[in-house]
């Protein structure tokens, strides 16, 4: 079943400023202290947009200058009020909301529970997309950061594996469950640099019959010690396509253990830590609607193609 460890607001903002420290070691040397950075030889950067190299990679014939905006019921719930906090969905509901049938209460919308959780639900409508495509996509896209702004090119900024699985022969679930993504990104005009990691959801209490697929993940900073949320995003199928039911609920916070090397490089890249980021606000889940609706319209247009070529 889904269960989680809450940390408190006040232990979370101890953790991310000692998780500044751990970036580098100091030593002493003749009364001075000097600083001994455990950065790797080299650093992936961030950056927006594409550059000149990226149109040499083979799928460059993808790459759009702008992200697709989301569909029409996305657009009228981010326009719209939020929730009320009553109307928030619990998280322990979950497994319930994402079943192989039927629909929920909310699936598409925003609002922060009375206990600080934040909840964003976004519905998206994908012809000729199946599952499948999508389990190979989430297994594929995030060894670089071009393959990463195919997704949402307007936001996203850096992409990397904390194991790379592509080009083992093995199942594309299992090419991503189990394993994490490090990505900087803007939701709204606020940088995030975040590490997923994904779960295995039938462990986790979901029913997931062959013909869909749920990607689950803690949601967690590249740099501080700490989760901050849960994600999940279903796809069953539908007349013509398939649709996909995203679920996400943010502070809902738990410890981890950072990857040094990829917080290392997130602080090389500039890092985006704010202490009031561990907080994450009802302004924040409003833009991630937006955020997601783009993102998964933008990549559905295209995905049966890309999928085709290079799975």
């Amino acid at each position: 079943m889904l269960r989680n460890r809450v940390i408190g607001r006040r232990a979370a903002l101890g953790l991310a400023a000692a998780a500044g420290l751990g970036v580098a070691s100091t030593t002493v040397t003749g009364g001075r202290a000097a600083a001994a950075p455990l950065l790797p030889p080299t650093c992936a950067p961030r950056y927006p947009g594409y550059r000149d190299v990226d149109f040499a990679k083979p799928y460059a014939k993808y790459f759009e200058p702008r992200t697709a905006p989301p569909q029409a019921v996305v657009q009228q719930a981010y326009a719209g009020p939020a929730l009320t906090p009553t109307a928030v969905p619990r998280f322990e509901s979950l497994t319930r909301d994402l079943g192989p049938t039927g629909l929920s209460p909310v699936e598409t919308g925003y609002g922060r529970s009375p206990d600080g959780v934040v909840f964003v639900a976004v519905r998206t409508e994908m012809p000729r997309v199946t599952a499948a495509m999508w389990d190979w996509w989430f297994g594929w896209h995030s060894t670089e950061a071009a393959r990463y702004k195919l997704w949402h090119p307007d936001a996203h900024q850096f992409a990397a594996l904390a194991e790379d699985r592509t080009g083992r022969p093995i199942p594309d679930k299992q090419k991503y469950i189990g394993n994490t993504t490090f990505v900087d990104e803007y939701v709204g005009p606020k940088l995030q640099q975040l590490a997923i990691n994904f779960r295995d959801p039938v462990a986790h209490g979901f029913t997931v019959p062959a013909d869909q697929t749920i990607v689950f993940g803690r949601v967690g900073s590249s740099i501080a010690p700490v989760d901050l949320g849960w994600l999940a995003h279903q796809v069953r199928p539908i007349p013509g396509g398939a649709e996909m039911r995203s679920r996400f609920f943010l502070n809902i916070r738990g410890l981890k253990v950072p990857d040094v090397v990829q917080a290392a490089c997130a602080v090389a890249r500039g890092p985006a830590v704010d202490p009031s980021d561990l907080d994450l606000s009802l302004e924040l889940g409003r833009d991630l609607l937006f955020h997601c609706g783009s993102e998964m319209n933008h990549l559905a247009r295209f995905l049966p193609e890309i999928h085709a070529e290079f799975s």
